[in-house]
């Protein structure tokens, strides 16, 4: 295929490089609308929609692609590609989704809504909501997930003191990395940056209101994701991303870019960043 590269999927966490797809090319899905979708290839952002033979073929729901998956297409430089084959995931956050109505003759489903990630961030703020139990449960998640999961205690700028905060997180997260951080003042985002490196993928992962996009938005210098006010009364914030879409954008890094994904998992709300963040 005699075309301009200009996206190197390596840099996207692609490590199967070495491999002979005949006239297929492997892409990376970074935005899901209804069961359209946009991927990254060498050549750039290109929509792509699965092919019939793949509704075929596939027997679950599950298997169908997600954000984040790796899969191959038949590249059409002037329309949607087609996609053929979703490549193995090494990780994934899914949701139970029940098909039907009333409390009979449901249908329970499995909705994977982010695959191929690195790094689970789970995020959890430190103001009235801090919950050592709750992060004990994102750590089961997170395990389960096939991630490594990095505990974050954001929002210190709201405490003088948060040191019983930190140590009841030490205690429940054993053995895994606990960083306190700031969106407002920059505290402690700097120890992040051994993740955020080409080639790996994040999911932040935590309540509504505890600082998601926030942290996106840092990352990126620009508002890639709407945010909102905690509500006074419980420290909880709407859950203001409850899109399925995402966007590539341009970051403060010396890389091509990073795309992101929000969705629900239970009473959990997950953010996907991946590209070279670094």
């Amino acid at each position: 295929m005699n075309k301009n590269r200009i996206f190197d999927l390596q840099d996207y966490g692609y490590h199967d490089a070495g491999s002979d797809h005949g006239d297929l090319i492997p892409v990376r899905i970074i935005e899901l609308h209804r069961e359209r979708y946009k991927v990254i290839c060498p050549f750039g952002e290109r929509p792509a929609t699965p092919t019939g033979t793949f509704y075929h073929e596939t027997a679950s729901r599950e298997d169908f692609p997600a954000v984040g998956d790796f899969v191959l297409i038949h590249y059409n430089e002037q329309g949607e590609s087609g996609i053929v084959q979703v490549l193995p995931r090494q990780s994934k956050f899914s949701r139970t989704d029940f098909s039907g109505r009333g409390s009979y003759a449901k249908t329970v489903y499995e909705q994977v809504v982010a695959t191929n990630f690195d790094y689970v961030f789970i995020m959890v703020s430190l103001n009235r909501d801090f919950s050592p139990n709750r992060i004990s449960r994102y750590l089961t998640a997170s395990w389960q997930s096939g991630g490594m999961p990095i505990v974050a205690l954001t929002k210190a700028d709201l405490l003088d003191d948060f040191s019983d905060a930190l140590e009841m997180t030490t205690e429940v997260a054993k053995f895994v990395p606990v960083v306190v951080i700031s969106t407002v003042t920059g505290c402690g985002i700097e120890k992040l940056d051994e993740y955020l490196k080409p080639g790996k993928a994040v999911v932040f992962l935590g309540s509504s209101g505890v600082g998601k996009s926030s942290l996106l938005n840092y990352l990126a210098k620009r508002n890639v994701m709407q945010t909102s006010k905690v509500r006074e009364s419980d420290n909880r914030g709407r859950h203001t991303t409850t899109h399925r879409q995402t966007s590539v954008e341009r970051t403060m890094y010396s890389a091509p870019a990073a795309y992101t994904t929000s969705a629900s998992v239970g009473s959990m709300h997950s953010t996907v960043i991946a590209g070279p963040m670094k």
